[in-house]
């Protein structure tokens, strides 16, 4: 998974309204750390990964995600599950995303989202293309056009762990924890093994729901 707007945070939270209600924003360069004016990533996907057969069956991969032994199996299902979500079969979209990464490593921000912005506009089935740029507007302070982004991704792909971490970082960071909560409990139903987030869904749940009597 990115920029942002200077808040109104009134419209982050109505365009929550809406993404909240669906199914539900990899492996990670940065896990996803308790949001602050010091994390400015939402999580994205490794730079380097395996082959994979575009025809495996993701059902099949995130049923082994699931039942993963330890953390060490679960990366290796999850690089398996980011290859997928990454290949495209569009040579002019691999070109455009790999010039978006490369201005996005130059800090050229408004130059990467324009590359995403001509990706998804031939590739609008593209997952990842609505990822990265729900993640160069979280960077960005756009938390209004990441959440509609993130809207993108899970509309796409429900189980989408990655877009759901983002979006609970999103919604830590406007101050609505408890659909952060509620977030971050569907990426860890999907993905048990993401870094930071058990975490943040045992602080959350203390601070929303209260302790245990």
């Amino acid at each position: 998974m990115a920029v942002r707007f200077p808040h109104p945070r009134t419209l982050c939270l109505a365009l929550v309204l809406g993404i909240a209600g669906l199914a539900p924003a990899l492996a990670q360069d940065d896990p996803p750390t308790p949001p602050g004016k010091q994390q400015k990533k939402l999580p994205e996907a490794p730079a380097k990964l395996p082959k994979v057969d575009r025809t495996k069956n993701l059902d099949f991969l995130f049923g082994a995600l699931k039942a993963a032994p330890d953390d060490v199996s679960a990366k290796h299902v999850e690089a398996r599950i980011w290859a997928i979500w990454i290949q495209t079969p569009s040579d002019t979209a691999a070109l455009l995303m790999a010039r978006a990464k490369a201005a996005t490593d130059a800090q050229k921000v408004d130059v990467a989202i324009k590359l995403l912005d001509a990706v998804i506009k031939l590739r609008p089935d593209y997952i990842e293309a609505w990822n990265r740029r729900a993640t160069l507007y979280y960077m960005q302070n756009d938390y209004g056009r990441s959440l509609a982004d993130i809207q993108q991704v899970l509309i796409r792909e429900p189980r989408h762990f990655g877009a759901l971490a983002g979006l609970g970082m999103i919604m830590q960071e406007v101050g609505d924890d408890k659909r952060a909560l509620d977030a971050y409990r569907k990426a860890l139903a999907v993905n048990p093994h993401l870094d930071k987030i058990p975490e943040q869904v045992k602080a959350l749940t203390e601070k929303v729901e209260g302790r245990d009597i």
